[in-house]
């Protein structure tokens, strides 16, 4: 889950592009970066292509982005995306546990109206003051609930604070990495607005990664070498994760002069879940 390209929803003929891009997952926008006038087109167009399951033999993992869960779009959205056979619906504009309730009653109530049997689980964006206050109550609001996306334009832009001070960044990646900790669920770093900005764009992913987040969005396809690089596991730390695991199997709590308990021992056999899935790649 290194890299997650966005792909505007209203622009099929990106559509197998993007599937044959080096992302780890396709993100199909019906919000933002889809004109009012053109939703339902771009409705359509995802639902169509989606609908043979290109991704699966791709290796891809995909996601939709609905429009937010009060809006008018939102009910025609569902009906659209949840047929199809997706890893997670990506929802917008969630402030509140209350909400979040809200909108999966209204998720399962079509689900049962039309007899869907597939469950497909959430990934809820965290892109206001009000949000991250209370992001552990959302992630915790629904079993379904899968992650928490980082959205640091819409956190940060209307309330003047400045991007390009990564500590900044930082502290907004920290408290939702730790509500993501606390819920059991993963963190997702947000999309990086400088299509030019190599070192800006490393610089957030690497304090994401140093969090513990899993990948970080991409809103172009030349940015996703750059999360695919950051994100990736070091030979040192693949080698590191092997010995502690092998170290525990023989009983040994230490490695290199280092304790290894549980906690160690539970990272470790992430990282190589995590190298094996991207041997999948």
């Amino acid at each position: 889950m290194r890299s997650k390209l966005f792909v505007p929803g209203d622009r099929p003929a990106l559509f197998a592009k993007a599937m044959a891009s080096e992302a780890d997952i396709l993100s199909f926008d019906l919000e933002d970066a889809v004109a009012v006038a053109a939703k339902a087109d771009a409705r359509t167009h995802v639902a169509a292509f989606l609908h043979a399951a290109p991704h699966r033999s791709a290796g891809k993992q995909v996601i939709v982005r609905t429009n937010a869960w009060h809006s008018h779009a939102w009910e025609d959205d569902l009906r659209a995306v949840l047929p199809l056979d997706i890893d997670l619906i990506n929802l917008p504009k969630i402030e509140s546990a209350e909400q979040l309730r809200q909108a999966m009653a209204e998720i399962e109530a079509i689900e049962a109206r039309l007899q869907f049997r597939q469950r497909t689980g959430l990934l809820v964006n965290i892109e206001t003051p009000r949000a991250l206050r209370n992001a552990v109550a959302i992630a915790t609001a629904h079993p379904r609930v899968r992650g928490l996306q980082l959205g640091l334009g819409d956190l940060f832009e209307p309330h003047g604070i400045r991007r390009t001070d990564l500590r900044n960044v930082h502290a907004a990646q920290y408290a939702l990495r730790m509500a993501a900790a606390e819920a059991g669920v993963f963190a997702y770093d947000a999309a990086f607005p400088g299509l030019d900005d190599e070192t800006g764009f490393r610089a957030e992913a690497a304090s994401a990664r140093a969090l513990g987040y899993v990948g970080k969005s991409c809103v172009h396809p030349r940015q996703l070498a750059w999360a695919n690089s950051v994100f990736a596991s070091t030979d040192e730390e693949i080698e590191m994760a092997r010995r502690i695991v092998d170290a525990a199997e023989d009983g040994a709590y230490a490695v290199d002069g280092r304790m290894v308990d549980a906690p160690f021992l539970a990272r470790a056999r992430a990282v190589l879940a995590t190298v094996r899935h991207e041997e999948k790649q």
